[in-house]
């Protein structure tokens, strides 16, 4: 009986060590992905190496990220090889893998990633369509809002400040003064809950000019001046010292307190040395003193100013500035009568707003041309002025409008639910009790044509799996039927054609030893007979490498139905996946026979070598190339010690074939990972979020 008992514990002790030396190499396989993930990730941000070196440490990054399980872990990564696209200006990539990892963040539930995909998202549309930004940014402040009751706050706190901002930002250029102050203030509550400044200077500088705007100019002086009170000591001192003494002095000039503007723009322009690596920031101080010192009827260095400040602006092609500057350029010219000059210089600045859809001074333009041109010409100008003053009125207003729907989207539909839910009330209750009588009847006479509807499905089920069952057998004969005859071909080249060619190869020898002229003959009939055995040869080496997809099955289902086949026999569970981006229809047969093959081979060597219990297969595109990941929990190999076999030769040589790249990720102990990538040149199916 101690025997028994000695055995039993020995037993679950070898099953328990067993058990824990899988989950190490579990781990051990996991730890080598994030190190390679993160070397590529690494590689991409190293400014040293070349474009596209950092594009194709980016997409090897993301090829090895897709294999990872759902996680918090996979959506950071991909945030992160996100970012490094935004780095290289590749902001359509960005977009994508945001909205990727948003797909992900709702798959897995996790708000965390979820509120930090719709912030990213928004960063990308800031700058084209403010609509679409606000929204994912209000949609991000909600849920991170709600996040900081429940999760550690001070991180928190700092991502919803950084979208509070944006949201401010996005509300002060729809000209929504009031709520974009509100939400400034916001944002700044948020800085102060998780103790980081580093915002704090945009903050009050937004703040400066919505007071500004509300014409609050004592209020605006002080919070530019807080804004450089926040820099003090760091090294964006005076880059933002430069920021507020420009905005000081345009809230001095909208008061005509010239003086004091020039004195601020003076203190700006002390900064030679920063400003000498800066010619844009260099250009608007001196334009902007030149302006004030024509508005206040110093002309002693104009239009010198203006020429000065339009030859920088050109010298690095800063086109907004150009806009300002030729309009201040009109304006001097107009006021010493020179309409002719003024008229230049007020075209040119239409001209490039137009381009850039600078509305606010194209208005400003218009409005000079009116005055500078001839009658029939200015009545024109000034009609364009009142349409396009009229259209950018109701534009604001369609985006306030616009804006305040998305704000109270939300509690006015759970009000609108509540509302509803309250009249229909009494009426739901009278239906249901009108419709119980008559489901009482019916339920009744249901009951009796169920009982024969349940016995007629089960009929037909069954005979629905005697087919499902005849057709799997009549696939595995067919399957054993190429087979064997695969193998009746490859005996007939042994056993036939082989023995020929050495009979004939002995009857070359024995006459090349008895060498004289007299067996020309005999030696060129067999010449003959080798030729005719090489034809031979060459039309069942055909017969064998024809290779060919079936037309009436889409090729995903033949591929998935290969997995799922395979894996069946061999009793290994699969998971596959296949990014609906890829429009296999499109792409050359030839390459969908070679990763048919390279997958069927890849699955061989898994169930002769790797003793895996599960495989994950992924199709994935990006940047016009399928990347093919094959992945197993076996027991792995050291590749320094592995000799490539002819699988693993057959798979490099197809690869190659498609000017592809293969790279097979392995170690003792910790599974194997074959990456695949293949560039392809066909049009994708355009998926929108």
């Amino acid at each position: 009986m101690c025997r028994i008992f000695f055995k039993i514990i020995a037993f679950f002790s070898f099953l328990a060590i067993i058990g824990c030396d899988y989950s190490n190499q579990n781990i051990e396989s996991n730890e080598l992905k994030f190190n390679l993930i993160q070397s590529h990730i690494n590689e991409a941000n190293d400014k040293q190496n070349s474009i596209n070196e950092r594009k194709d440490n980016i997409e090897k990054a993301y090829g090895i990220c897709s294999t990872l399980n759902d996680s918090a872990f996979q959506i950071e990564k991909i945030h992160e090889i996100s970012f490094a696209y935004y780095a290289l200006k590749d902001y359509e990539s960005y977009k994508k893998m945001n909205e990727k990892a948003l797909k992900l963040s709702n798959k897995i539930n996790d708000s965390l990633y979820i509120a930090r995909s719709y912030a990213y998202l928004g960063i990308y549309y800031r700058s084209s369509k403010l609509d679409v930004a606000y929204n994912n940014f209000y949609e991000a402040e909600k849920i991170f809002a709600k996040l900081g009751i429940t999760r550690g706050r001070k991180k928190i706190a700092y991502d919803r400040g950084k979208v509070l901002i944006d949201l401010a930002l996005i509300l002060r250029k729809a000209k929504d003064y009031s709520n974009s102050e509100a939400t400034t203030i916001k944002a700044i509550e948020s800085f102060e809950l998780a103790e980081i400044d580093q915002y704090m200077p945009m903050c009050y500088t937004n703040l400066g000019n919505l007071a500004k705007l509300t014409e609050r100019f004592d209020e605006s002086v002080e919070y530019q001046l807080k804004a450089i009170e926040y820099t003090k000591g760091t090294n964006r001192e005076i880059s933002q010292t430069l920021i507020s003494y420009n905005n000081i002095g345009t809230v001095y000039k909208s008061q005509q307190k010239y003086d004091k503007a020039k004195e601020y723009y003076h203190k700006a322009l002390s900064y030679t040395d920063f400003l000498r690596k800066r010619p844009k920031r260099h250009a608007r101080l001196i334009d902007n003193l030149g302006y004030v010192n024509f508005l206040s009827k110093d002309t002693a260095n104009i239009p010198e100013l203006f020429y000065k400040a339009l030859k920088m602006r050109d010298s690095v092609n800063d086109k907004f500035g150009i806009v300002t500057n030729t309009l201040h350029l009109a304006e001097y010219y107009q006021s010493i009568g020179k309409d002719s000059i003024a008229k230049m210089y007020a075209k040119k600045s239409s001209d490039l707003s137009l381009e850039l859809q600078n509305n606010i001074e194209l208005l400003s333009a218009y409005q000079l041309l009116s005055t500078v041109s001839d009658s029939e010409e200015g009545l024109q100008y000034a009609n364009k002025y009142i349409v396009l003053n009229d259209s950018l009125i109701k534009e604001e207003r369609l985006f306030r409008d616009k804006f305040a729907r998305i704000r109270f989207e939300t509690d006015e539909i759970v009000e609108e639910n509540q509302q509803i839910s309250k009249e229909n009330q009494i009426l739901i209750i009278a239906i249901l009790g009108l419709t119980a009588l008559f489901l009482l009847g019916y339920i009744i006479f249901r009951q009796q044509q169920s009982n024969k509807e349940l016995l007629f499905s089960q009929t037909q089920q069954e005979s629905n799996e005697e087919i499902y069952r005849l057709l799997l057998n009549q696939q595995v004969k067919l399957e054993e039927g190429r087979h064997m005859e695969q193998q009746r071909m490859s005996e007939e080249l042994h056993d036939g054609v082989l023995g020929r060619l050495f009979g004939v190869r002995l009857s070359l020898d024995g006459i090349n030893q008895r060498a004289n002229d007299g067996f020309t003959e005999a030696r060129n009939k067999y010449i003959d007979e080798l030729k005719a055995i090489e034809k031979e040869i060459r039309l069942i080496s055909h017969d064998l490498g024809a290779e060919t997809l079936p037309s009436d099955v889409a090729y995903i289902d033949a591929v998935e139905n290969l997995i799922k086949d395979l894996c069946e026999v061999h009793k290994i569970a699969f998971e596959f996946n296949n990014d609906e981006d890829i429009d296999w229809e499109s792409i050359d047969d030839q390459k969908k026979v070679n990763f048919f093959r390279i997958l069927q081979e890849s699955m061989q060597n898994i169930f002769k070598h790797a003793h895996a219990d599960h495989i994950k297969i992924n199709f994935d595109y990006v940047e016009d190339t399928i990347n093919l990941t094959i992945l197993d929990d076996g027991i792995g190999f050291i590749a320094s010690k592995v000799k490539k076999g002819i699988g693993l030769k057959n798979i490099t040589s197809r690869v190659n074939q498609m000017k592809g790249e293969v790279q097979f990720v392995s170690s003792e102990g910790s599974g194997t990972t074959v990456l695949v990538h293949v560039p392809i040149e066909t049009k994708v199916k355009e998926v929108y979020s």
